[in-house]
């Protein structure tokens, strides 16, 4: 495909390429020169470039330039970069690294990939080949790092959360509220776009990784304590909202009988449903107040498994079910230990003296944990392939 026909293209979807760029001047002008080889619709954002940035784009006069008067950050160029393309009446942007990782050459992989997908809603980041000679270890194992929090914060598994080289959706971006400003925007914008409904997805691209020439102003300790204090917040944020405003979204979209049918009793083989169930009560069980909804959807999300089931099963340690719960950690905690404490389920519902021994109630709690995950555990495995069975016959 010809460059003339992705120009055109560009113009069709309303799409421009924004390039934000800081003391980038000796690779600065390359990439400008190449994304001209696809479009005019160019953006250029200056965050306060103190070197020749500024003389080198007045040779480009043409295309939209903003000149950030002091350097506020990669992510206060991005957003003060899409309010201006949405004043054109751009509908998509494509950012660009100016440092010359990114090849221009790749411009029409996003734009044809937008093409051929229904979902308009769409935004793309492209994937590094990560694994390559010339790729930092620290980038590798920061990508990594990244990867799993958008996994655990959005259940959406990618191979590369931390490419500058995007395709974002404007209008979906406007209704979004953002508060970063440095690197770690490139996370709160593709994490708030997924729990917004945007899709989020990987495509292929190439990287170069030329220490010779690149300029990077990521500062390790500093940027990347503000990635770990958002991942943080996001974690927090998707256990104690996005996940129960998701379940309560499904039941009332689904309805509770087709909820049941296709959450509950869906796609999973029967064993993963079973450990579900294990997992939700062994976690229900243990001693882990207070965090015991963080670790069910957490490792949850770690295993595969199913993420309603065992936040339903956890809700074992309800509070009319906590005396309960004590009593037979305590009784199992004296069978194992060998010891005799004067407690009673009486004594269970008016106090909670038993943390005295804490010691026979922790043992005792494990030990319960792991029977009765392990009994029901295996029953629900059976009642689960009943289930199945019966489902296949009678769509059979």
């Amino acid at each position: 495909m010809n460059n003339q026909s992705i120009n055109q293209k560009n113009s069709d979807l309303k799409l421009c390429v924004l390039i934000p760029t800081y003391n980038n001047d000796r690779t600065l002008k390359r990439v400008i020169d190449g994304v001209l080889q696809y479009t005019q619709h160019i953006i250029v954002v200056n965050d306060g470039s103190t070197d020749n940035t500024a003389n080198i784009l007045t040779e480009y006069s043409q295309l939209q330039q903003i000149h950030v008067e002091k350097n506020k950050g990669k992510g206060n160029a991005l957003r003060v970069g899409f309010k201006h393309a949405a004043s054109l009446n751009y509908e998509y942007a494509i950012t660009i690294d100016s440092d010359g990782q990114h090849f221009p050459e790749d411009i029409p992989v996003f734009v044809n990939e937008l093409e051929k997908s229904e979902n308009k809603n769409l935004l793309l980041i492209g994937a590094r080949n990560m694994t390559q000679e010339s790729v930092p270890k620290k980038s590798s194992f920061g990508n990594k790092f990244s990867n799993f929090w958008y996994l655990v914060e959005t259940g959406i598994k990618l191979q590369d959360t931390q490419s500058g080289f995007r395709l974002y959706p404007l209008k979906p971006l406007e209704k979004l509220k953002f508060y970063t400003q440095k690197f770690e925007f490139e996370i709160e914008v593709i994490v708030k776009s997924a729990w917004a409904g945007v899709e989020v997805k990987n495509i292929p691209v190439r990287v170069l990784y030329d220490e010779t020439e690149r300029v990077s102003h990521f500062r390790p300790f500093k940027d990347f304590t503000r990635i770990s204090i958002l991942n943080t917040w996001f974690v927090i944020v998707t256990i104690f909202y996005i996940k129960p405003r998701d379940f309560f979204r499904g039941l009332k979209k689904k309805g509770f009988k087709r909820f049941i049918k296709e959450d509950l009793l869906g796609a999973q083989p029967p064993y993963k449903k079973a450990l579900s169930v294990a997992l939700g009560l062994f976690i229900g069980i243990c001693p882990f107040w207070g965090f015991q909804t963080v670790l069910v959807f957490f490792l949850a999300h770690i295993l595969k498994l199913n993420k309603v089931i065992a936040f339903v099963f956890s809700n074992i340690s309800l509070p009319p079910f906590i005396p309960f719960v004590l009593y037979a950690s305590i009784k199992m905690g004296e069978f194992l230990l060998g010891v005799k404490l004067k407690y009673n389920l009486e004594d269970m519902v008016q106090n909670f003296e038993i943390l005295i021994h804490l010691k026979v109630y922790i043992v005792g709690a494990f030990a319960l944990a792991f029977l009765v995950a392990s009994c029901l555990g295996f029953l629900s495995y059976f009642l689960f392939l009943m289930s199945n069975k019966k489902i296949t016959l009678k769509n059979g």
